[in-house]
């Protein structure tokens, strides 16, 4: 075998860990398997990652402080004093950034999309499918207008609703799909835009982790009819609480700050239901103090992000989160993988998280179980009115089919999951130990038959 077809996977799988020597991975850090270091440091070995912290979240500079001190002394601090005020002024400058012609700014990414599923005159007897795996959120918004909330399956290495499974369970009264960007990547769109064209169905994209993220030249979000996002601390545009809609629909996006707006046109009038879910003034402060740099941090967690993966996808036993053909810029607020265990000698996830940490790598799984597996279910089957609008016939069905085993696998066994809104912002080094780690629990794997 000639030495440039020698690939970090063959080599690992065809030399062993004890014959190695001294390896040079990451492109800057090092990693020596001989001697103490060899020994995984759960064990009482020596840690790759010692005495450094992540950089801290969610960020806080000068201009975030003067926009919040700006905005206490100005007395103007809901946004129907002001035209000029900093919500108005968010909605502006983020539709501007999208790409899109509105943006309605809320109180969180759950009164976005519910927001939008009421201005879409979705309610009683109507259906929407969505994803298991993900924030209670994306269904809450549904069940709050009444609707029922069917879950498909998801794509076992992507994450994301599975366009195959979704398009299975539409039936007559099937009105939108919303898949979920998870992780902040693009779900498949062209799939699920080719579905919702062939049966006429409302497309929502639920891209409250997927701020900036780009699909075939497009933000997410701009690309069905209309995107909802969060702005909740952890996400990469943060305000504590918080969420905006965005849209190219004039008609639609009027119709949503009416709703928001509890139920009041910016006529004045009342003429819808609606909840009042205006965002305040300091969370648009907030907002307009992080946006000036904002970019800069997304091109760096993408840098950091495509480093990782080029390092990552050839060690054995972890796969980089699948992109969908068309992704061309990803938000990544998580960094995800799965783990397979059979690489590790049958070793379960969880110990190979807890030698993970112990190298100084702070991995975790991410959503304990589908949604699926939640009490909502049996809630809306015992309540009259879920009882009425959909029947009882209906609601059996609806439960009996509920089953989604790729998600119950990725929760149980194969989800990693680094948080990214703070890590990624990192230097080449503290990504070099991510990688370090990993692939020196990877060449260490029987010593985890010990923990």
């Amino acid at each position: 075998m000639k030495a440039k077809d020698l690939t970090r996977r063959k080599f690992v799988g065809t030399v062993s860990a004890g014959a190695l020597g001294a390896v040079t991975l990451g492109g800057g850090g090092s990693f020596v398997t001989g001697g103490k270091s060899s020994k995984l440091a759960i064990l009482g070995g020596e840690a790759v990652r010692q005495n450094k912290s992540w950089p801290q979240w969610p960020y806080v500079d000068k201009n975030v402080l003067d926009s919040i001190e700006k905005t206490t002394e100005s007395g103007i601090w809901c946004r129907i004093q002001s035209k000029d005020g900093t919500v108005p002024t968010f909605e502006k400058k983020y539709a501007e950034m999208m790409g899109v012609t509105r943006c309605i700014a809320v109180g969180s990414g759950t009164q976005a999309l519910h927001t939008a599923v009421e201005a879409l005159g979705l309610g009683p007897g109507d259906e929407v499918i969505t994803s298991p795996y993900t924030d209670p959120g994306t269904i809450s918004a549904i069940l709050s207008a009444r609707a029922l909330p069917v879950l498909a399956d998801i794509d076992r290495y992507s994450f994301q609703l599975d366009p195959d499974d979704a398009e299975r369970r539409i039936n007559k009264n099937t009105k939108a799909i919303m898949p979920v960007h998870m992780m902040g990547q693009p779900a498949d769109l062209d799939r699920f835009l080719e579905i919702a064209r062939k049966h006429n169905l409302f497309l929502i994209e639920d891209a409250c982790q997927a701020h900036f993220a780009k699909f075939r030249g497009k933000m997410l979000g701009s690309i069905g009819d209309i995107g909802c996002f969060s702005h909740q601390t952890s996400k990469v545009v943060s305000c504590g609480e918080g969420g905006s809609i965005i849209s190219n629909n004039a008609e639609l996006m009027e119709q949503c700050y009416t709703v928001q707006n509890h139920g009041t046109s910016k006529y004045g009038r009342t003429e819808t239901i609606g909840p009042k879910y205006r965002m305040n003034e300091f969370e648009g402060a907030i907002l307009m103090g992080q946006l000036p740099t904002a970019m800069e941090r997304h091109v760096l967690r993408n840098k950091n992000a495509n480093y990782l993966t080029s390092r990552i996808k050839d060690i054995p036993g972890v796969t980089p989160q699948r992109l969908y053909d068309g992704t061309e810029e990803g938000s990544f607020y998580l960094y995800t993988m799965n783990y397979d265990k059979k690489e590790y000698n049958g070793v379960k996830r969880e110990v190979y998280l807890k030698a993970l940490a112990a190298e100084g790598i702070p991995f975790s799984p991410y959503i304990k179980n589908g949604l699926h597996k939640e009490p909502w279910v049996d809630n809306i089957m015992s309540r009259r009115e879920y009882q009425q609008m959909y029947g009882k016939n209906r609601l059996a069905e609806f439960k009996e089919k509920m089953a989604c085993p790729v998600c119950d696998l990725v929760c149980d066994e194969e989800m990693l999951m680094l948080w990214a809104s703070g890590p990624l912002l990192g230097t080449k080094e503290d990504m070099d130990d991510v990688i370090n780690a990993m692939t020196k629990v990877y060449e260490n794997r029987d010593q985890l038959k010990s923990i």
